[in-house]
């Protein structure tokens, strides 16, 4: 009697530009049925250090219906200013996680909308540059505090038309925020330095 041949059969995850798209279907299909699990909460702990450098603690977060406190990594980041801005140059400046932010964002949802549509990218990378009066930030006289203008110019291999990828855009959150802008509430909690 001859041994029976069992045949297997791997179930390939269909994906592009690096997206699984079954799981993104998923999603879609899920938030679809239950608008509930669109809502997230994202949190990050900050604590000052010394003139301009502190550092961010990454903070689990809510989303999909319940918190998520068992993240692979714990996320440390540093910020600082350049020595010209009377810091240490340890870290990027906070402006200059602002570009980070969005270029990541922007980058992102390129690649998981260009992945919806079935839009393949081959290389996507981005060159930011924003400009930014000092007066501003020191109080002197009516001048912007913030970027006044952020310039981005992205190098693209795709066989998509300009048009469909600027309207990619659109859906960045970050991108939003920056060029919308967003509410911002903050309250503080003093307290009172203990005497020796």
């Amino acid at each position: 009697m001859e041994p029976q041949m069992q045949e297997t059969t791997k179930r390939t995850v269909k994906e592009l530009n690096g997206v699984n798209l079954d799981a993104l279907n998923s999603t879609i299909e899920g938030i679809k049925k239950n608008s509930e699990l669109a809502t997230f909460k994202f949190r990050a702990k900050n604590d000052w250090v010394s003139g301009a450098f502190n550092r961010t603690v990454i903070k689990p977060f809510y989303g999909a219906g319940k918190e998520y406190t068992d993240r692979k990594e714990r996320f440390t980041i540093e910020a600082d200013g350049p020595e010209v801005l009377l810091g240490t140059d340890k870290a990027a400046d906070a402006v200059e996680f602002v570009l980070h932010a969005l270029s990541a964002c922007i980058t992102t949802t390129i690649a998981y909308h260009a992945a919806a549509r079935g839009i393949t990218i081959k290389s996507l990378n981005s060159l930011m540059e924003g400009d930014l009066d000092l007066r501003g930030f020191l109080g002197l006289g009516d001048v912007r505090r913030g970027f006044k203008e952020i310039r981005i110019t992205f190098n693209v291999e795709t066989d998509a038309k300009e048009d469909v990828l600027r309207d990619l855009i659109k859906f960045s959150p970050v991108y939003e925020m920056i060029s919308a802008g967003v509410p911002v509430k903050v309250d503080f909690k003093i307290n009172k330095p203990v005497l020796s």
